[in-house]
């Protein structure tokens, strides 16, 4: 594989759009949407800036990566049906990456230096053994998936293991799973075996997920990136785990409630 791939990494599952340019595995630049939820107004036109900040055409693109979901449907869709289109147009292949992964890859060795109100007789911390990342599915439900930090031994003897982390550091031990926050909190929460949340599913519903033993990461984490998008996206690259643009299909969050109505 040529090591000076042009790469588009796009990030829309989530309220916060950003897409990202890359050389290979190196990164050159990712610009966030303006605003929450402007993916189909400002797509487009930050991709362009992007490639002309480096000179760049669309047809000089040979990879595209894309979160697939859980995530909006609007979101999903147009990130979909564009790199469907580029692969139609310029035989650009396409990776696509488990959203909830992203949001895991925001986080490597993070700090907590003020531990939550109630839980204030925990010892403070620098590393982090579990994490879990949250996305609201409605209707009370949140998609979850749980990851383990592994240690550097551990990874080594599992590089060929298919449960082995995609983002390196965290062997993923529970699966995108779709289920409440008090049966998240029966299976997870447990004050020997802290474990810290992060995901936009949080923005509303923190205070469902307060318990002893389960801290919140920083906010700024909660969000899934287009940079974490290639992270990601890149080493599936290598495995050659490239999508079928015929059978590409979105995991939504809820599909869209239609009905016909009855003449």
């Amino acid at each position: 594989m040529p090591k000076k791939l042009l790469i588009l990494a796009i990030e829309t599952s989530g309220r916060a759009g950003s897409a990202a340019i890359a050389l290979g595995q190196n990164l050159l630049a990712e610009n966030t949407f303006s605003g929450p939820m402007r993916h189909s107004a400002e797509l487009f036109g930050v991709v362009c800036n992007l490639l002309d900040r480096f000179d760049r055409k669309p047809k000089d693109i040979e990879h595209i990566y894309i979160s697939i979901g859980p995530g909006s449907f609007t979101g999903l869709r147009i990130a979909a049906t564009l790199a469907k289109t580029m692969n139609l147009a310029n035989n650009a292949k396409i990776v696509a990456v488990d959203t909830l992964d992203v949001i895991a890859a925001n986080v490597t060795t993070v700090a907590i230096e003020n531990l939550p109100e109630f839980s204030s007789h925990e010892p403070r911390v620098t590393n982090h053994e579990r994490i879990a990342t949250i996305l609201d599915a409605k209707r009370s439900q949140f998609f979850i998936a749980v990851y383990q930090r592994t240690s550097n031994k551990q990874r080594l003897s599992r590089a060929t293991s298919r449960e082995a982390t995609s983002n390196g550091i965290w062997n993923k031990i529970l699966p995108d799973s779709l289920m409440t926050a008090q049966q998240f909190l029966d299976q997870f929460a447990c004050r020997e075996k802290p474990i810290w949340l992060l995901g936009e599913g949080l923005v509303y519903y923190k205070d469902k997920f307060k318990a002893d033993g389960v801290y919140f990461l920083d906010e700024k984490l909660w969000t899934p990136r287009a940079a974490k998008v290639h992270l990601l996206g890149w080493r599936k690259a290598q495995a050659s785990q490239f999508e079928d643009p015929l059978t590409l299909q979105p995991t939504y969050l809820r599909r869209p409630d239609v009905k016909i109505k009855k003449q």
